[in-house]
């Protein structure tokens, strides 16, 4: 022992400096270390109170979830089992051969049936039922206890989930549920021993380490799944070794207190990947929706890899802007799968071969953002407050989907076209030395059930990533859609045997005679007209003439008819004013009703901003989109207005019903007014202003009205679908187009998709109520039509308003044969509406309709006298140039 001793002595002695040197270097290793686990410790310390505080806080904010309408299985509808499984499975629904079963319910799908059996979470009670098909329908539905049923609801499928305060939108998902797949590729590419290490991988960080030495450049490498969840929950992006630090020391501590599947599903669920829109994509919940519009667990071996790839860069890798190398990362995934043994070289061929399959771009398909943020905005206004977004409500809406996607692909074609009229117009005025820059209008659409009041479908923009601002909601001016009102209140007047006369004309050559206190007569502003002897009166039907020369009107008031056509001067019946938009017949219409009742009838649809002046029959009170589409069901729906309505239910997060939300009703017009105002409406689609619809293919019996006042508008209707389209700047400029030429084409591109959709094909004829008779007349003399006048058209006449002669009998017609057969020559005298009409019923419904009384001053009508003048043979044979069918005219510049 004592010779030991000595050699070390001897050895020490023999290399001083060496072993001085080996001496510091020892010791400062040692103090290095202690160092830096002191630093390590301070920091463990320091953050395990932060880490622990986090951890106390539910994780992800479990923000509220939006749900659409359950869609309806019907017997006879056109339908498959495994579509109806995609449904259920969408809407959150397991097979019970799966795994683990869903608490939103279970389904069993055969070969020729379904059985579906919701579960506790469901929005329906737990009431099951078995769908048979045959023949690609459904021929049978049958409930739990074997009872047949007409009709069975599906489950709501789940729209989106409100975004949080920082706009980033994330589907919670479990461990369970994602597709094994999917964490095979994830710990492929980015952590092959997640599952073996303690939460740091020593051997992959030194070598990062190293790289970065190398490089001299500090590089993102070396991070572990549990390392990327630690700085994505508790750190800041900046790449500094003090973070690395604490992100090793956040690790261990996620470690220590969760398994290693708990971190996975973490992970899963905070993971960035990409943007959508104005939205951050969050976790593979999300990303599965956004991406291929499928759940998480849907998902196939080629998607998972895709996914996995993405977490390295996401907004590189964005597949809609790059991807071919979207495409390249995913092989690569691939390969990693197959080197670590998870995947055959037959699977990985089998992958490679198959394209992206992504879903559609558009946002305002998929997820409807300008519904949501009006959800959101309506919860607000009914729950009080904003934390509602706090605790994982289930929020029941109206929306149809499959009609959602529909209106926003019509309104990207559509907007398509209407941008190409836009550069033309440009292009106009740069010739002409305009350089003012171009600018393309925005567009709103909205559908609804017009006998529920429900929203079906709203598009608040073309480009929702581009502009939040929900132009569905935006007060704009409707112009000539807001007509038909003028009409209804007329035909309430009618109701009450009410005779109507013209007042006399006021040229607008004299206009600063006109006092802006009284109207030419003296009346009170807003009050009905007082009659002039010398003009016709009659109750007031759809062949009621009305004058449509340029006037001056109260306030010293005078429009124009749109592009100052001349081919309607004079008078016109009202069918035609409607059918064309004229302007001065329709106002000379409303002086007849008086303003105050045409502006009280607005009121009472739901145009708010009316009040009674003459420039209230064109439209120049504003109301928005969503307004008017409620306004117009007092049309569609047999004169009971419902208010458009988008929230159904609100539950708890396991289901417990907290609101439940009823639309309001109230009946506004008579039945009878009410298809009375829609028949001549039936006119402006199939002959007047709105003709395009019919032009472009749109078939279905369908209603509605143009609008133009620096914008353009379309509001129309079939028996079970209301929508209204509008288009214009938002710098409130004009824009040049009317309603005919750009909402209308939009309008029945839409039209044409939604009644292609099972929910909306059966489109009938509108419903005529008692009291209301069709009636066919002849287009020249407006008289009963029979076989010698061969030009004939069928209108609406509340019962004992129609004309009694026939146009054969028409008092003074010296047309010949050829004439009647032809439609040409001199017109008849169109005699007035009987004034001993027989005893009408009260109306049934309505202020406007029990308001409406006789006016004091009326005369019985006066018939036109009849000029004759000598004519030769032609003349007698064509007829000479006179009264003109107004009907047969060619229709004009659509207003």
């Amino acid at each position: 022992m004592a010779l030991k001793i000595k050699v070390v002595q001897a050895s020490l002695l023999k290399h001083p400096v060496r072993n001085i040197a080996l001496i510091v270097v020892g010791g400062t290793l040692l103090l290095g270390f202690v160092v830096c686990w002191s630093i390590f410790g301070y920091y463990y310390i320091k953050y395990e109170h932060i880490v622990d505080e986090r951890l106390q806080k539910p994780l992800f904010e479990q923000t509220a979830k939006i749900y659409a309408a359950p869609k309806e299985v019907r017997v006879g509808q056109k339908l498959s089992a495994r579509a109806v499984a995609v449904e259920l499975r969408n809407a959150g629904y397991s097979s019970d051969g799966d795994r683990q079963h869903s608490g939103m319910g279970t389904y069993s799908l055969n070969n020729a049936s379904i059985s579906i059996q919701p579960g506790p979470q469901s929005y329906h009670s737990e009431q099951g039922a078995t769908v048979t098909f045959n023949s690609g329908l459904v021929s049978q539905i049958s409930g739990d206890g074997g009872q047949s049923l007409e009709a069975y609801e599906l489950e709501p499928e789940l729209i989106t989930g409100l975004s949080d305060q920082n706009r980033t939108k994330r589907r919670l998902v479990t461990f369970n549920e994602l597709p094994p797949n999917l964490v095979n590729a994830v710990t492929s590419i980015e952590d092959r021993r997640f599952f073996d290490h303690g939460g740091v991988d020593y051997f992959r960080l030194i070598g990062a380490l190293r790289d970065d030495l190398r490089s001299g450049r500090r590089r993102e490498g070396g991070s572990t799944l549990t390392m990327q969840l630690a700085r994505g929950f508790f750190l800041t992006p900046e790449k500094k070794l003090k973070r690395k630090i604490i992100e090793i020391a956040i690790t261990f501590q996620l470690e220590h207190r969760f398994n290693k599947q708990q971190i996975f599903q973490l992970y899963a669920n905070q993971i960035p990947l990409g943007q959508q829109g104005s939205f951050a994509i969050n976790g593979f919940g999300q990303a599965a929706q956004t991406y291929f519009g499928k759940d998480v667990s849907q998902l196939d071996l080629a998607q998972c890899a895709m996914l996995a790839g993405m977490v390295q860069h996401p907004s590189f890798l964005n597949p809609y802007r790059h991807p071919d190398r979207v495409m390249q990362r995913r092989n690569m995934v691939i390969d990693a799968m197959v080197e670590t043994g998870k995947i055959t070289k037959e699977e990985a061929i089998h992958a490679k071969a198959e394209p992206l399959n992504l879903t559609q771009t558009n946002i305002d398909a998929g997820e409807a953002p300008y519904f949501v943020d009006l959800v959101e905005t309506r919860l607000v206004q009914h729950l009080g407050d904003t934390d509602f977004n706090h605790e994982g409500l289930r929020i029941y809406t109206s929306l149809d989907p499959d009609l959602q996607r529909e209106a926003s692909e019509a309104v990207a074609q559509g907007m398509k076209a209407v941008d190409a009229q836009v550069d033309k117009l440009h292009a106009k005025r740069v010739k002409q030395g305009d350089n003012s820059p171009i600018v393309y209008p925005q567009v709103a659409l909205v559908a609804l059930n017009p006998h529920t009041g429900q929203i079906l479908a709203l598009v608040g923009g073309r480009n929702y990533g581009a502009s939040q601002l929900d132009h569905a909601v935006q007060h704009r001016p409707p112009g000539s859609a807001f007509k038909p009102f003028v009409y209804a209140a007329a035909f309430n007047t009618s109701l009450a045997g009410t005779i109507l006369t013209q007042p006399p004309p006021q040229p607008q050559a004299d206009v600063e005679q006109v006092s802006t206190a009284q109207n030419p007569a003296g009346q009170a502003a807003g009050d009905p007209a007082p009659p002039d002897p010398g003009r016709p009166s009659g109750i007031f039907t759809a062949i009621t003439k009305l004058n449509n020369d340029p006037t001056t009107f109260e306030g010293g008031y005078a429009p124009a008819n749109y592009h100052h056509d001349t081919r309607f001067l004079g008078d016109i019946t009202a069918r035609t004013a409607l059918a064309e938009s004229e302007n001065n017949a329709t106002i000379s219409l409303a002086q007849m009703v008086g303003y105050n009742n045409v502006a009280a009838l607005a009121r009472d649809a739901g145009i708010k901003s009316a009040r009674g002046t003459p420039s209230v029959a064109i439209g120049t009170y504003d109301v928005t989109p969503l307004d008017l589409a409620g306004a117009y069901t007092v049309f569609a729906n047999g004169g009971v207005k419902i208010d458009p309505w988008m929230l159904a239910s609100v539950r708890s997060a396991s289901g417990d019903v907290l609101n439940d939300y009823t639309p309001n009703s109230k009946p506004i017009l008579d039945p009878r007014v009410a298809y009375l105002s829609v028949s001549l409406m039936q006119a402006v689609i199939n002959s007047g202003t709105a003709a395009g619809a019919r032009a472009a293919g749109f078939t279905a019996p369908a209603a509605g009205k143009t609008g133009t006042e620096h914008d353009a508008w379309f509001a129309g209707f079939t028996s079970n679908l209301l929508c209204v389209v509008w288009i214009g700047n938002d710098d409130y400029s004009d824009l040049k187009l009317d309603g005919a030429k750009a909402a209308v084409p939009l309008w029945a591109g839409f039209m044409k998709r939604a009644v292609q959709l099972p929910q909306y094909s059966d489109t009938r004829e509108f419903s005529v109520p008692a009291g209301v008779s069709i009636v066919r007349l002849d287009k020249v003399t407006n008289l009963l039509a029979d076989p010698s006048c061969p030009t004939d058209y069928d209108i609406a006449f509340l019962d004992g308003t129609a004309p009694t002669q026939t146009c054969d009998e028409a008092a003074g017609d010296q047309r010949n044969v050829f004439q009647k057969i032809f439609g040409i020559g001199k017109q008849a005298t169109v005699a007035p509406a009987p004034v001993g009409l027989p005893a009408l019923p009260p109306p049934s419904v309505g202020s406007q309709a029990a308001a409406a009384q006789p006016q004091p001053g009326t005369v019985p009508p006066n018939p036109e006298e009849q000029q004759k003048k000598k004519r030769g043979f032609f003349g007698r044979l064509f007829g000479s140039k006179g009264d003109d069918n107004k009907q047969a005219t060619p229709d004009p510049q659509p207003h």
